[in-house]
């Protein structure tokens, strides 16, 4: 009686991806990259300018909230800090609220703290920031915005 040989472990063939599969795949994602790439990065700025007008208007109310206590507004040497730490300069508020108007001050979109004027250019206060260069004029993300500009 022969023995039947029993068959080695069989070979499998392995199939990767060709070089020419690898880059059409990598052309394609080029190509949606090309076309999404530029609506993306246009709503991270259009973002950034819609959180200045979110800043403007929750420091107008805190501003609001301490003219009703104290009958006039920070001056422009207490700053906006006057709405999270109570003044050490004239004029002294009269009725400053223990806990303060904001738990803290926002900074602008890019990192630079807003700045005020009382009396302000554009009407009892201005509130405004110098954009992204954090210096006056300049257009696209370098723009200037003020709480007395429209939100776009």
């Amino acid at each position: 009686m022969q023995m039947q040989q029993q068959p080695g472990p069989a070979k499998t063939s392995q199939r990767g991806f060709s070089l020419i599969e690898i880059l059409v795949v990598l052309v394609i994602m080029g190509l949606l990259i090309s076309i999404i790439a530029p609506n993306v990065l246009g709503r991270a700025d259009e973002a950034r300018v819609q959180k200045v007008f979110a800043d403007f208007s929750a420091i107008e109310t805190a501003l609001r909230m301490y003219r009703l206590d104290n009958y006039a507004y920070p001056s422009s040497e207490q700053g906006l800090n006057a709405l999270v730490e109570r003044p050490t300069l004239a004029p002294m508020p009269a009725n400053w609220k223990s806990d303060g108007y904001l738990e803290s001050l926002p900074v602008d979109p890019w990192g630079n703290p807003y700045l005020y004027l009382s009396p302000g250019q554009n009407g009892d206060y201005d509130i405004f920031t110098y954009g992204a260069d954090g210096t006056r004029g300049g257009d696209g993300q370098n723009q200037d915005y003020g709480n007395w500009q429209d939100a776009e």
